[in-house]
């Protein structure tokens, strides 16, 4: 079985952003063809992104992202919420730097889990948290159930996040960016086999690798047309040529989505 969720959830890797966020210290890596490259990427900003959530633990240690789609909600990856609680879990708004201490900080009055999910490379990777305190960003739009064109072969797709910068590697301090191509469902299923759920899933990336999602994306988005379209979810290693990065396809999810924004 492939997968490496996209999740940093251990002690170590809470140390090793600790770190990165002290030396705010980016190590691209060296052969990337590919745009600017979360792997390969530039940096930026939540005024750019203002509905770019940090998913955090009660101290502020970022470990997964998240999607503001409303004042009080935010959606993300259900492997992220995997064992934790609404008192182990704190949501930060409108911080560019994992060591800032700028933004809102909110706590979570509930965690919606996708209750088919089981683990990520079975699909059902999707999660909604209903926020304690109001974020004041302007939230993003989400796919509706019948906007299934939105994922054409080769669309470009935006991905964001903090994650490490290459594959076991340390968190980006500051925000960073990408863009990587959708891959065809045929063509994803010949790098995943039957770990591939065509249904849940849809696949971002570069034939030669180089530019991707990694640990500590976790939950962030997938834009497609700067429309919330996916959401990190898994892959086999990060930016590995041959491996694009696996996401939620959240047209399949968006009513189940919709029903927890209105609760």
């Amino acid at each position: 079985m492939f997968g490496l969720n996209r999740a940093k959830k251990t002690a170590a890797v809470v140390a090793a952003t600790a770190a990165a966020a002290a030396t705010a210290l980016l190590a691209a890596p060296g052969a990337v063809a590919a745009p600017q490259p979360i792997v390969g990427g530039s940096t930026t900003t939540t005024t750019a992104y203002p509905f770019m959530m940090q998913i955090t633990d009660a101290s502020q240690n970022q470990f997964c992202g998240g999607t503001l789609v409303s004042a009080t909600k935010v959606v993300t990856a259900a492997h992220c919420m995997v064992g934790e609680t609404t008192s182990s879990v704190r949501v930060v708004g409108g911080r560019t730097y994992l060591n800032g201490t700028n933004g809102t900080v909110s706590k979570v009055s509930k965690i919606w889990i996708n209750p088919d999910y089981t683990d990520a490379t079975n699909g059902d990777d999707v999660a909604v948290l209903t926020l304690s305190t109001s974020m004041s960003y302007t939230p993003a739009s989400y796919v509706s159930s019948s906007q299934t064109s939105i994922y054409a072969t080769g669309a470009t797709a935006r991905i964001i996040g903090w994650g490490t910068t290459s594959e076991n590697g340390s968190s980006s301090n500051q925000l960073r960016t990408a863009t990587v191509p959708i891959v065809s469902n045929t063509s994803c299923a010949s790098s995943y086999g039957s770990d591939f759920v065509a249904s849940d899933m849809v696949c971002a990336g570069y034939t030669s690798g180089g530019v991707d999602t990694c640990q500590g994306d976790s939950g962030g988005p997938l834009l497609i047309g700067g429309v919330l379209a996916g959401i990190t979810s898994w892959g086999e290693g990060c930016a590995e040529a041959g491996y694009p990065g696996v996401y939620t396809r959240l047209t399949t999810f968006s009513s189940l989505v919709t029903a927890q924004v209105n609760s």
